[in-house]
This record gives C-alpha cells, structure tokens and sequence, in this order.
C-alpha cells in the first residue's frame, strides 16, 4: 500500500478566502481519500496483514484527514486566535485503536476565553466528518469542564485517560497534560480502581459473565477486547504508567506479559478488523453467519472431526479463556499489592495446615516453587485442601499450578495418590462445583485427563448446545450437585431422592464429567467416548466393575433422551427391550440423572416440564420391569379385563352398562392397555357428550408441568389429523405429542398435548373457541386450512437472521414397533411444519397412530408411528423411498 499522506488540498485557494466558498471541493477530496485509503488498506488486510497494522493504518488515515481538516478549517481564521484551541484524541482513537468501524471520539480543547473561537472550529470539522459518513463522538471542553465531567462520569475519566494529541496548539495541549491528564491519572486512585471493578461487572452481567457464549461480543464479551482495556487502565491509574511499555519499565508487568498482551490484542484486532469489513453496520458480535465467514477468512477448513467454524470458535474460546485469565491475573495482582503485608498482621493470621500448605489471608498458599517439581501430585493436594477448608487458591498457588502443569505426565496421573485425591474431591459434600471449575479455569483438568483436553473449548454450531463441551460437562455435573443438595427438592423429588441414594456418587460425577468426552474425536460421540473409558479407569485405579459402568453410562447418555422423547412409552414390547438394556436399577437410576443433568446443562430453553414427565414415565416403566426380574409385564388378558370391568362400574348408572360395553369393543387393545380406567371412563363421556354435533372437546390444563390436554372426538373423515395440526398452527399452538384413536365405528378421538410458545399452560377460553370455531369449519369443509396456516406466516421483513442449519433428514424405522412403522423427521423448526407433515403422509395412504414432537431451539425432531390402510406396517422397500422422497420435498417447500 502506498505511503498515507495528506490528501489534496486545492493550491489554488488564497489564504484570505472564506471557508465556505470551497468546502464542497474540500470534501470531494476527502471522500476520495477515504475511499482509496479504506479501499487500500482492507486489500492489505484481506492479504494477511496483522491485526495491529491494520490499526495503526487506520489510525494513522484517520488522523491525517482530521489533521487536514483542522488545518482547512482555520485557515480564514486569523493567527492569533489559532492558538486557543487543541484537537484530541479520546477513547479507542486515543489509544490509537481504530477499526473499519469504530467513532472517531475527538475534544476540542481550549483555554477558557476562546468558547466561540472552539465552537465555530469544531462546526466546520463535524459537519465534514459527518458529511463523511463517519461516527463521532465530540465534546467542547475547558480544564475545568474536563475535570468537572471526569468526578461525575468514569466512562469520561476513561476516555481521558487514552487522550492523545492531534491537531492545533501543542502548548496548550501541554498545559492540558499537566492541568487534566496528571489529576485524573491521580486523584482518588482507589475509588477508580473500584468503580472501574463494579463496571466491570455489571459489563458482563450484560453482554455474558462467561467466555462461552453462542454469539460472542468481541470487544465487551469475557475474554474480549474490554478485558484488557479495564486491565491496562487500572494499572495506568495505579502505577501513572502511559502505555505497556512504560508498565514494564516500572516493573508492574515482565515483558513475556507485555508480549501476551500485545498478542491478545493483535489476535482481537485481526478478528474484529474482518467483522467489521464484513458487516453492513457498526456491531462486534460475531453473528452465526459472519462466524462462518471469519472462518474462512482465517484459513480454517472443515475436516472429518469437525467443522470450519468450530475450529475457529474453539480457537477463539480458548484464546478468551487466556486473555480472561490474563486480564483477572493482573488486576488481582494489583488488588493483592494494596492489601496490608505486615509481617505481624500475617504471622499472627498464618495456619499451618501441612508441611507444605497453609492458610494466610483467608486463602490458600504453599511453602515454596519447589513443591510441586518435587511432588506433582501436591497439585491435587491443593485442590482438595482448598475444598475441605473452603479457601480460595491464592494468585501465587494458581500461578505455580498453571507454571507446573507439564511436570502431570502418564505416571503422575497412575500415582494412587493424585487419583484418591480426586475421588475424595467427587465424594464430597461441599465445594465440588467450585474446585472443578477451578481445575478447569487453570486447564489442571486437561492434563489430569487428557482426554478432556480434546473437548476444551470445543464447539457445536447450532443453536442447541449454548455452552462449549467442556463447559456444559462441568455444568451437568452441578446439576447432579443440586440434586444431592437437596435444591431441587420441591421441584424434582423423585430425582432428589434417587440422586441421594446412589452407591458410588463419585462415579456418576466422573461419568457426568466425561458423558461428552468423544466429541472430541467427531461423530458418534457416545461410542467414541465409551472406548476411551477403561483406558482412564485404569488409570484412574477403577475396579472392573466400576469401569464397566461407568463405559456403560458414557455408551447410553444419549439413549434415555430419546426414547423418552421420541417413541411411544405405552408400548410394553419397547419397555422391555430398554430394561434388557438397562440390565440392573442401579444402572437406571444412574442413568435417569445423567440424562437430566446433561438435558438441564445444555442451555436455559432446553429443559422443560414436559421432557421431565415423559423421563420419569420412562424411568418407572423401566424400573417396574426391572424390580420384576422376569422382564414381563402381567398378563395382558387379566390386566384387559380388570381395567374394562372398572370402567363398566363407573359409567353403568350414567350411560347404561350394554352401552358401556359396546363402546369398549369399538376400542382397539392398544388404546384400552394405555390409558387406566379412570381416564377411558372421562374419553367415552366426550364421544357422548357430542351427540350430533361434529366435534367435542376437551380441556385439562397441567400448570405445573406446563402444558394443555386437548381430546378431540368426531367422525373420521380423510386428512383429519392434518386439519388439527394446521388449525393448531394457524392459532399459534405447540403440539408435543399427539395419541390417535380411530375407533371401529369411524369415530375417533385424538388425544393432545399442546402449550404455547413460551411452553405455557394455554387458558385462555377465547382462544380455544376460535380453534373449536376453526376446527368445526374445515371438518365441515367450509374453509381451508391450508389458507389459515398460510395467515400465520410471519411477514418477510420478520425472517429471523442467518442461523446453523443442519440437513433435513428422514428416517424409518420397522423394528421399533411391532405395530407401526416409525418414521423420525429432522428438520428446521417453521410455521406450520407439523401441518406440512401430516398432510404429505395423508396423500401418501398413512394413518397415523402416535406422534410425538419435540423442538431443540430452531431444530424439530418430529416422530411418526404409521400404518398403511390395510392398518399393516410399510414394509416394501419402493413405498419406504417414495416416502422419504415425498417429506424430504415437502419440508423444503413454503406452506
């Protein structure tokens, strides 16, 4: 790129002429300027310039057009006045930190009697800037303005703190310097370093008090471009240091810290510089589709084990965690520097708690570097002290870990010592979650288990999984912690009470600690993850028994999920297969709080009351047959005629007893084994309660788990189960499962549950006529449901923005049921999906007998179980394709 230098100022112009007469010709030449400069310096960095040069070209463009402005703008004004006023740099431009988007923050600066003079100066320079395009920031200000404004604003403070010399009087700047910048720098030092903490704070409170976020915001984001900003002012203010140079001459930081941070900054920079060449308007969140493309941009490529993307967000993650820990580490070494150090204060507070450990200043501390290269193993010892006493480390101890952590080799970690260490750390009562997050922070668990380093940091781009692997592992294995604490006693008693009843609870934490370890080496994951489990059981010294679980546990996370959520739970042939597999109790109910802990710790929107049931129906089902031994449920012939009998007794007096039974034969045995007495008795008086009218329905709303019960009787007429789901769409209403009885005397009754959007309870009676009004006009065929759900779309200008989309898929499946065949759908959740669905499988001859539905985010997974109209499974292979063929065509059409 060329040398930047002064764009054209006219030659032709005569000093004595007024500045207005050639102010258009003074900004065709300043737009050229930017344009071929802006233009210059992006090629430069789309060839693999740093982050930092980048910058500084941009800074140094920047100051050169507001230079010439300055200059362009004084110039019909007389010499004397000239003098009274100073351009200055504040903020990031101060600092000389300037993106392809950022304001340019600017101060016109003057001595107290020359207000008109700066006013009319700092005009003719905005409305350039403006005219420009640029964003600016601007402030007209006198020393004591300055220093008015800086006691009541930090963010003014702040910004004075990076100011920087730009244009007009050089001594008056220097008075500036001496009257502004000293005092700010100096006064009430302490009250800064607060107030800049609590800012801090309350950031990432806002933008995400975690570096793992699905959409990072790069400069205000944990581990972003504001921690080291908040870092380096606290020391500026502290040590009245002007840059990291001058820190390093005063002994606040060494120079592998100044390269780190000057590292961390050019690799921001770099990220950012792309950001915001790439976006069409000021932001620094990395937005899902603008992730993708800084991938690219940095040279990633998608392999076997993972995505582009994922490689650079993982990258990304782990290099926020590093400036996250170097930003705290010297602010904490600044706040440790003010404490008291009296030899007495300390001496008289010191326990001694080992030869090699002891408590001072309520924090842990150890006897000297030596330890740890003597003993490695002294790293677990810490921890554990750390937990049983329930005193930080201090910033020394995390120093010397971190430092010390490559002397944890192979035969460290098969020393008995550092394994029963870490064992005794699960079995414990207290502080479990905060010394494996501390483990985690100071990657002590990467090197204890190797195997965990591979899913550091790692990624899933989607929407689905919020947290990166390693974190959400930490995260589910608290879940279990609060089931052991008793938090979730109200919420989740039969958890609560299973998760305190568990043998070896130090097993199910590992196993929820290592549940996701396989992701690490690709695709399926569970399998992957299970091979790697006696390997790190023998290391861990695990007897075989416990290896097997604990492979078992990793091998089958994913198992209870998904049967609980996507087959049918009244077939008793599926049941049984499931207790086979389980083998034992104590496999299921170590498996039961596996899978919600990992359900919980996926993100806030996963969870739900309804995914709770359907488990724990799962779970007692299971558990029945499994405390049964011999794997069969009572006879089914006995259990038939019990329940029809209870059934009889109850209506006999209200319907009459022959009706009562010919009702029962118009019912198939499947439906009569699903559903107890008590609830067919509440089906059969809806279907009488209909009389001659097309349809009845029912409401039962569950408030505490969150959903609606919606039964339905009418006669069956062709694509009726399509017409609900469209009607339900077209009134915005969730379906999350759906049980199909199509009796022998045409009726049917269709049995739903439904919530709202915000997975609420819907009772609102309004709003259920206008679906009984709707239901009633399409079953009558009076009006078109296709239209209503057609209504519903959002408008264009509504479309969400760019997100992860992962291939739609169909699948079909005639070993599942030995009734139905399971067809399971994968697609991105829309309006009117569901509809869509049922109505292709109606054109293509289904019937369906159960559905069940369940939405990850923006992600549907949707099961059907079918029969043809012979009521037989589809088993020839041609009808199976044209199946697939005929749903993968109608998701990826509009409604």
């Amino acid at each position: 790129m060329d040398p930047i230098t002064f764009f054209p100022v006219p030659e032709s112009v005569p000093k004595s002429v007024v500045f207005s007469s050639w102010r258009p010709e003074l900004l065709d030449a300043a737009q050229a300027y930017l344009d071929h400069y802006l233009d210059a310096i992006q090629t430069r960095h789309r060839q693999g310039a740093s982050g930092r040069e980048v910058v500084g070209e941009l800074t140094r463009m920047f100051d050169i057009l507001v230079q010439t402005l300055f200059e362009a703008a004084t110039i019909d004004l007389s010499p004397a006045g000239f003098g009274a006023c100073t351009l200055i740099a504040l903020g990031g431009y101060g600092r000389g930190e300037i993106n392809p988007r950022s304001d340019l923050d600017i101060m016109f600066f003057y001595g107290g009697r020359d207000r008109e003079f700066a006013e009319k100066i700092s005009e003719r320079i905005l409305y350039l800037l403006w005219d420009l395009g640029l964003d600016v920031g601007h402030s007209i200000r006198t020393a004591k303005d300055c220093l008015d404004h800086a006691d009541r604003d930090l963010t003014v403070r702040t910004a004075l703190i990076d100011s920087r010399f730009l244009a007009g009087d050089s001594a008056l700047y220097a008075r500036y310097q001496k009257e502004v910048l000293a005092t700010v720098l100096s006064k009430n030092t302490q009250q800064f370093i607060r107030n800049k903490l609590e800012e801090n704070n309350k950031r990432r409170e806002k933008y995400g008090s975690s570096v793992y976020l699905l959409e990072p915001n790069i400069k205000e984001g944990e581990g972003g471009l504001r921690d080291l900003h908040t870092a380096v002012w606290i020391a500026q203010v502290k040590y009245k240091a002007k840059n990291l140079k001058d820190m390093v001459i005063k002994g606040v930081i060494t120079e592998s810290e100044q390269r780190a941070f000057e590292d961390a900054y050019d690799y921001l920079w770099r990220i950012r510089n792309e950001l915001h060449f790439i976006s069409t308007r000021k932001s620094d969140q990395m937005h899902f589709d603008q992730q993708e493309r800084i991938a690219r941009f940095l040279g990633y490529r998608s392999s076997r084990r993972a995505l582009a993307v994922e490689q650079f967000m993982q990258d990304y993650y782990y290099r926020a965690t590093e400036i996250e820990h170097l930003s705290s580490s010297l602010v904490a070494r600044i706040q440790q520097l003010d404490k008291p150090t009296s030899r007495l204060i300390g001496a008289s507070r010191r326990r001694q708690l080992d030869p090699y450990f002891y408590i001072l200043r309520e924090q842990l501390r150890v006897r000297g570097e030596e330890v740890f290269q003597q003993d490695p193993s002294k790293m677990m010892r810490a921890f554990m002290l750390s937990q049983y006493h329930q005193v930080p480390l201090s910033l020394s101890l995390k120093g010397l870990i971190r430092d010390n952590l490559h002397l944890i080799n192979d035969k460290v970690r098969r020393t008995r010592t550092i394994n029963e260490l870490f064992l005794d750390i699960l079995r414990s009562r207290r502080g479990v979650s905060e010394v494996l997050r501390e483990m985690h922070h100071l990657q002590f668990l990467n090197r204890f288990i190797p195997e965990f380093g591979r899913i550091f940091c790692k990624v899933q781009h989607d929407l689905y999984h919020i947290y990166t692997v390693d974190t959400h592992s930490i995260f589910a294995v608290e879940e279990v912690l609060k089931l052991r604490s008793g938090e979730y006693g109200e919420e989740h008693p039969i958890l609560t009470r299973i998760a305190n009843d568990i043998e070896k609870p130090e097993l199910l934490l590992l196993a929820v600690l290592l549940h996701d370890i396989g992701k690490g080496e690709g695709k399926d994951h569970s399998n992957k993850g299970a091979a790697m489990m006696p390997t790190i059981a023998r290391r861990m010294g695990l007897n075989r028994e416990d290896s097997r679980r604990l492979e078992f546990l990793v091998r089958h996370h994913l198992t209870m999920a998904h049967i609980s959520q996507r087959r049918d739970l009244h077939d008793d042939h599926m049941i049984v297969q499931f207790a086979r597999t389980m083998e034992m109790s104590e496999n299921l109910k170590m498996l039961y709080l596996l899978t919600f802990a990992d359900l919980k710790a996926v993100g806030p929107d996963v969870w739900s009351d309804w995914k709770g049931m359907l488990l724990q129906e799962l779970y007692e089902k299971t558990y029945q047959v499994l405390e049964k031994g011999n794997f069969a449920f009572e006879k089914r012939s006995e259990k038939l005629r019990n329940r029809r009998r209870a059934v009889v007794r109850a209506l006999a007096d209200e319907l009459g007893e022959k009706t009562v039974k010919e009702d029962l034969k118009t019912m198939s045995t499947r439906y009569q084994m699903s559903y107890d007495s008590a609830e067919i008795a509440e089906h059969l008086r809806l279907v009488h309660s209909r009389g001659k009218k097309t349809l009845a329905l029912k409401l039962e709303h569950d408030y505490q788990r969150g959903f609606t019960e919606v039964s339905i009787t009418t006669l069956d007429v062709p694509g009726l189960f399509s017409m609900i789901t469209g009607v339900m769409a077209a009134n915005g209403i969730n379906i999350l499962g759906a049980q199909i009885h199509t009796r022998k005397n045409g009726e049917v009754l269709d049995i739903l549950q439904v919530n709202s959007s915000a997975e609420d309870v819907i009772d609102d009676p309004e709003k259920w006529h206008k679906v009984e009004q709707d239901l009633v006009m399409v079953i009558e065929g009076r009006g078109d449901v296709e239209q209503l759900v057609v209504r519903r779309q959002p408008p264009a200008f509504m479309t969400d923005k760019p997100r992860p989309r992962f291939p739609t898929k169909v699948e079909i499946d005639n070993n599942v049921s030995p009734e139905y065949t399971v067809i399971d759908i994968f697609a991105h959740n829309k309006v009117g999906l569901l509809y869509s669905i049922t109505r292709t499988l109606k054109d293509l001859g289904l019937y369906i007998g159960v559905s069940k539905i369940s939405t990850k985010v923006d992600q549907a997974a949707d099961v059907f179980y079918v029969q043809d109209i012979f009521g037989q499974k589809v088993m020839q292979e041609e009808k199976i394709e044209e199946i697939k063929t005929h749903l993968l065509q109608s998701l990826e059409r509009e409604i």
